[in-house]
């Protein structure tokens, strides 16, 4: 699946599950191992946990599997990588800890109030 189209894959499956705060950077011009962040908050930990696998099975079912999964087990800052696309679920004291937003600050990210939109790829 292409990196867009997981994309938006993923912000739906989000928003179905009440994610908040999400945010899309897009870091192909500055990385070669991702194409896209996807940054969202949980209201607790519970939550994050039931977003993760919530995803991974919903992804499952359309044959995507993730390389890897970090940070279930407590569910403060899950990283779930789909190897061009890296989803970050944080629950929402943590997130404004690491402020992932603010170390990417110089490339295009779109909030989930902004209707996010998928960039088109930049060949």
């Amino acid at each position: 699946m292409e990196s867009e189209a997981l994309v938006k894959e993923i912000v739906n499956l989000l928003e179905s599950k009440k994610a908040e705060e999400i945010t899309l950077i897009d870091v192909r011009k500055k990385v070669d191992y991702a194409d896209f962040f996807i940054i969202c908050s949980a209201h607790s930990t519970k939550h994050t946990q039931g977003i993760c696998e919530f995803i991974s099975l919903e992804l499952e079912k359309l044959g995507i599997k993730p390389l890897g999964i970090e940070g279930l087990e407590l569910g403060q800052w899950i990283v779930m990588d789909y190897e061009t696309v890296i989803l970050h679920i944080f629950y929402e004291p943590i997130r404004k800890i690491y402020a992932l937003e603010e170390l990417w600050g110089d490339l295009p990210f779109r909030k989930r109030q902004e209707k996010l939109q998928v960039p088109a790829s930049q060949e």
